[in-house]
């Protein structure tokens, strides 16, 4: 479909916001670290960031700080499996949540807090339509299980 192929051919912008443990310190930063795709022993599909992997660029835009934790915005310029994830945790900003490259002890107590998932969120994609050419965004505001969490980080701030 038309859909399909604005998304292959990286004719769209697509945006996602991330809750990381950490404090991250630069407004905008540029990632672009080459990722390779393998199977555990166990049969489970990861990828690490690995000099003969596939090119990988993603933008990070900080957009609130709290103490421990950094919401960002990231922008793939590359659309590659597990990239935001991947690029983050070989950071050392592991994804709140994350069960596969994330801080597992943390997210323990992050559970105990209220964050039962991911904090990975699509929030917003821009493309031309297909037929018409006319530019088009659509945004998702944070599902509540998310924006719940930022609330709390925002009340212990005060």
């Amino acid at each position: 479909t038309a859909m399909h192929e604005i998304m292959r051919e990286g004719m769209s912008d697509k945006r996602y916001l991330t809750l990381v443990l950490g404090q991250w310190h630069n407004a905008r930063q540029h990632v672009k670290l080459p990722l390779f795709k393998f199977d555990t022993p166990e049969g489970e599909k990861r990828v690490m960031v690995r000099d003969d992997g596939k090119s990988a660029h993603t933008i990070f835009t900080l957009q609130k700080s709290w103490p421990g934790y950094s919401l960002l915005e990231a922008e793939l310029k590359t659309g590659r499996t597990h990239q935001i994830r991947v690029h983050l945790s070989h950071l050392g900003f592991p994804i709140a949540g994350d069960d596969k490259y994330g801080d597992f002890a943390r997210n323990r107590e992050l559970m105990k807090q209220g964050l039962k998932r991911m904090f990975l969120h699509a929030h917003s994609i821009s493309f031309n339509h297909p037929l018409t050419g006319e530019s088009l965004q659509i945004n998702a505001p944070l599902p509540p299980e998310l924006q719940g969490f930022v609330d709390k980080l925002d009340a212990v701030r005060g």
